[in-house]
């Protein structure tokens, strides 16, 4: 049976990840209060994150920024896609 959890980025019991996802207090706190869709959407902001402002996940300071964003992201619902980030035209649009 999978593990359930309080998911505090979506506000509802949803199933929880299978191990901490990062290291420290910060990925304990993310393996104790976040689903696994929630992390799926981190995920994919974190790729367009990676990629809008060509950040190296090998750089401390930008391994320092993802870990500020994913905080912010999950934990506090304050996120802003990155300056000059225009998102794709739907298809048919």
């Amino acid at each position: 049976m999978p593990r359930t959890v309080y998911c505090q980025f979506e506000k509802r019991e949803t199933e929880g990840l299978d191990f901490a996802p990062w290291p420290g207090a910060l990925g304990q706190r993310v393996f104790e209060n976040i689903g696994k869709p929630a992390w799926s959407a981190w995920l994919a902001h974190q790729t367009m994150l990676i990629n809008e402002n060509r950040l190296s996940p090998m750089n401390p300071d930008h391994r320092a920024f993802l870990a500020a964003q994913m905080e912010r992201f999950l934990f506090e619902g304050d996120v802003e896609a990155p300056a000059g980030y225009v998102p794709p035209a739907a298809p048919g649009a």
